[in-house]
C-alpha cells in the first residue's frame, strides 16, 4: 500500500508538472496508455513517451499565438519507422516544397498527404521528410515533429530540425500570415528546450546543391536574426 501511494504521488507531481500540456486543458501520460483524445509531443516533461493526451480537434502548441495541426488532425500515416533526436539541437533549416501554396486548414492537411506519400511511396522515406510545415492559412502543420530524426538535409537529419514552407517561392515570399508563424514556431522551439537559445539558422541551399528554399525566401531569411552569415553548418 505504501509504494502504491508513493507512486501515485509521483505520478501526481509528474503531471502536475506539465506546464505546457495541463494549461491546454490535457494530461501527461505515458502514451502506452489509452487516450481518448490524442497525443501531442512537446508538450510535457520526462521522457519522449511521456506524451499530452487532449480531446480530438484541439490545435495545442503549447505557445501562445501559434497553432500546430498534428499529425492525427490532417491525417498522416503511421512511419515505417522512427529515431528520436537529442534535443536541444543547434540548427534549423529552411526548405520549401515547390508545391502550389494553400490556404485553409483543409487543402493544407490534403498537401500534407500528398508529400507524405511522395516522401514514403516514391523517395522510399519512412516518414513524411520535414519536422514542421508551415501554411499561407498561418498553421504550422506537424511532420515528424520535435524530437524525430528528419529526412530533410542530407548529412543533418540527426543534428537539426527542419521547418517547410508549403508553396514555392523562387519570384516571391510567403504570406505575412505564414512568415508570423514561422517565427512564432522558432520562439515557441526555443521556449521548449526543442533548439538552443543561440540556434543558427539556415536554407537547404547552405548544406547541399539546390534552390532551396527559393531565391526569394533565401534572401529574406539571410536578414533574419539567426541566420547564420559567418559559417557553415556543422555534422
Amino acid at each position: 500500500m505504501v509504494s502504491m501511494w508513493l507512486c501515485l504521488v509521483g505520478l501526481l507531481a509528474h503531471t502536475q508538472a506539465a506546464d505546457h500540456c495541463s494549461p491546454e486543458g490535457g494530461v501527461c501520460q505515458e502514451d502506452h496508455h489509452h487516450c481518448s483524445g490524442e497525443y501531442h509531443s512537446g508538450l510535457c516533461p520526462g521522457g519522449v513517451h511521456n506524451r499530452c493526451c487532449m480531446p480530438t480537434g484541439s490545435h495545442s502548441s503549447g505557445c501562445p499565438g501559434l497553432t500546430i495541426v498534428s499529425r492525427s488532425q490532417w491525417g498522416a500515416r503511421a512511419p515505417k519507422s522512427v529515431s528520436h533526436l537529442r534535443n536541444p539541437v543547434s540548427q534549423v533549416f529552411i526548405h520549401h516544397t515547390e508545391t502550389p501554396a494553400c490556404f485553409n486548414e483543409h487543402d493544407c492537411s490534403v498537401r500534407m498527404r500528398g508529400i507524405q506519400n511522395f516522401h514514403m511511396d516514391s523517395r522510399g522515406w519512412s516518414d513524411i521528410g520535414y519536422s514542421f510545415l508551415v501554411g499561407e492559412d498561418g498553421r504550422i502543420y506537424e511532420g515528424r515533429g520535435w524530437d524525430k530524426v528528419g529526412a530533410h538535409t542530407k548529412g543533418y537529419n540527426s543534428v537539426a530540425l527542419a521547418l517547410s514552407f508549403m508553396g514555392s517561392y523562387m519570384t516571391h515570399n510567403p504570406g505575412k500570415a505564414a512568415l508570423d508563424a514561422a517565427q512564432a514556431w522558432l520562439g515557441c522551439a526555443i521556449s521548449k528546450g526543442m533548439i538552443t537559445s543561440s540556434y543558427k539558422l539556415y536554407g537547404h541551399r547552405d548544406a547541399g546543391s539546390t534552390d532551396c528554399p527559393g531565391d526569394s525566401l533565401y534572401a529574406l531569411i539571410r536578414t533574419w536574426s539567426h541566420y547564420d552569415h559567418h559559417g557553415k553548418p556543422h555534422h
